[in-house]
């Protein structure tokens, strides 16, 4: 094929300055910058950086009801934060575009590191400076062993000490063209091999991480005594799910609470919790038994459900004039404290009461109370509680009729009632008629009915139970997480506790007789007193594996300025 004229291009390839060399030269350049060290550590400072908007914000998929109360307070700022997803950070395309381009950037580099590494692996140790024994700490002496086999003998001796040692060739010289009689050993490959594993571990639990949240969920639910839930999104109080995860296929386990538990000491201090359940792990699945205890989860393959809370639901029952059940239910309470004394909140929305006003609005009924397990009279505060189990169950209940807006499609806490477009109500019951609050005791059938309610209603809160809440937690890659975290301990102890070092021997005919001079030396790029003691070791270790000509020879240590001019001869 003849050769290509001056300034016109080889069949195939782009020609010298054109648009398709440039940019290849870009992409290369690019390329190189992209998995460069120092990119790969701003990008990592990015993504520390862009998480906080995570944990300053609301967000929707752990709080959505936050998110809407944050663009009604600030209805300038809010918007505008919206729209560069604010209240989506973890989600949001800029902070997955820093994620992937880190993780580029970490496996551009590392790849490359790793392939010089194992080429070093493979590759014999650097040559042997001409004068060894000159370097700091290096020495020579007389051996009684000519210089191949005193060579053989250090190398021998230096293999034992786990060196990775070779001797020069039969046919190599020096430069002046004599035999080169040399050892090269080296040792501490395990610094750069850790330091390799922490980075890729790095990576690794990065990635474990970063696959965690897109397929993992959590998600809590309250369960009260005799009650159980499905894992379906609607069975959640509060649900958050990864971007790759199905909600519809979900692991169809379920869980009942047959009983919960908790023991205390006689001060109130809790002493022991305990959610005795039956579940089910699938659809077909034989029910079994099982206890959750707080640290102590239920493990259903990679989903794990907590024990994380409890306390009291008191049970109501709203019935009409002619003593009809119009609704009933557990209403579960807000612990506020450590005895227990707890917020209730009953909603009502559909009591059969008639739309009054105009335009006609819905006359609904709501109550707000405070629970007390063990119920005290305090001169100064009122009814408390001085105990966290439901020994003496008490209720301060205040009533209201009026519109809830329930079915207008805005959210609401459930915990709270708005009064807005409610009016209070005059109850009777135990401490009398015509109040605006009364107290209820559950254990007594005579004190715990209200009436006065409108249309001749009344309300009973006849027992109470205990609740649960527990929280499923979905980590499929969890264990892969700390498998990676202990690689990246193990990688950081090995390259900071490992030292590279090097120790050649190097052997010359004697100048009379058939013995030889021995000269040892080393460098080390840390811990240079440490790697003195270690060389001292390694001297006397080859001096009895060579042998001494003479007993009265004493070995022959390096001046101070020699070795500076020499350590200079031998590269790292």
């Amino acid at each position: 094929m003849p050769a290509p004229r001056p300034g016109v291009a080889a069949p195939g390839l782009a020609a010298p300055g054109s648009g398709r060399s440039r940019a290849l030269a870009l992409a290369v350049r690019s390329w190189r910058q992209l998995t460069s060290m120092r990119t790969a550590l701003v990008l990592l400072f990015l993504l520390a950086l862009a998480a906080v908007p995570g944990s300053l914000l609301p967000q929707r998929n752990i709080n959505p009801m936050r998110v809407e109360q944050y663009l009604a307070a600030h209805p300038t700022l809010g918007p505008l934060l919206d729209r560069f997803s604010g209240f989506d950070v973890f989600s949001s395309p800029w902070f997955a575009a820093i994620y992937l381009l880190l993780f580029i950037s970490l496996i551009g580099c590392l790849s490359s590191r790793i392939r010089w590494h194992a080429r070093a692996l493979f590759t014999a140790p650097p040559k042997a400076p001409a004068r060894p024994g000159r370097l700091p700490g290096g020495s020579s002496w007389d051996s009684s062993l000519p210089p191949g086999e005193a060579l053989v003998a250090a190398r021998a001796a230096l293999r034992r000490r786990r060196f990775r040692a070779s001797v020069a060739g039969p046919d190599a010289r020096r430069p002046d063209g004599s035999p080169d009689h040399s050892v090269a050993a080296e040792k501490g490959y395990l610094r750069e091999t850790g330091n390799l594993l922490f980075h890729v571990a790095l990576v690794g639990l990065l990635a474990a991480v970063g696959f965690g949240s897109w397929f993992g969920y959590s998600g809590t639910t309250l369960v009260v005594n005799g009650d159980g839930f499905a894992n379906t999104v609607i069975s959640y109080d509060q649900f958050s799910g990864g971007k790759l995860v199905n909600a519809a296929k979900l692991r169809p386990f379920s869980l009942t609470l047959d009983r919960f538990q908790a023991a205390y000491e006689p001060n109130g201090e809790p002493r022991d919790f305990r959610a005795d359940v039956a579940y089910s792990d699938d659809l077909n699945a034989p029910t079994g038994p099982a206890t959750i205890r707080v640290n102590h989860p239920l493990v259903i393959g990679d989903t794990k459900i907590y024990l994380i809370g409890h306390g009291y639901a008191p049970h109501f029952i709203l019935r009409n004039a002619k003593g009809t059940v119009v609704w009933q239910g557990n209403v579960p309470c807000t612990p506020r404290d450590g005895m227990f004394t707890s917020t209730c909140t009953v909603k009502i929305p559909d009591a059969g009461l008639p739309a009054t006003g105009s335009p006609r609005q819905p006359q609904q009924l709501a109550f707000s109370g405070v629970f007390t397990p063990t119920t005290h009279l305090d001169p100064a505060n009122g009814y408390v509680s001085i105990f966290p189990a439901a020994t003496a169950p008490g209720l301060t209940i205040t009533g209201f009729v009026g519109n809830l807006h329930i079915d207008e499609g805005v959210p609401q806490n459930v915990y709270t009632v708005d009064t807005t477009d409610m009016k209070q109500l005059s109850l009777t019951g135990p401490a009398g008629a015509n109040r605006t609050a009364q107290v209820l005791a559950l254990a007594n059938p005579a004190q715990r009915t209200l009436t006065g309610l409108p249309a001749g209603m009344s309300l009973e809160a006849d027992s109470v139970a205990e609740f649960a809440t527990f929280q499923v937690k979905s980590d499929p890659f969890k264990r892969e997480a700390l498998l990676f975290a202990v690689l990246i301990i193990v990688g950081l102890i090995a390259s900071l506790r490992v030292r590279r070092r090097r120790v050649w021997v190097r052997a010359r005919p004697a100048a009379t007789g058939d013995g030889s001079v021995v000269e040892i030396g080393g460098l080390s790029r840390s811990h240079g007193d440490g790697f003195a003691v270690e060389l001292s070791q390694l001297t006397t270790l080859v001096r009895e594996a060579t042998g001494v000509a003479d007993d009265s020879t004493q070995a022959r240590g390096t001046p101070a300025g020699d070795a500076t001019s020499n350590a200079s001869e031998q590269e790292l």
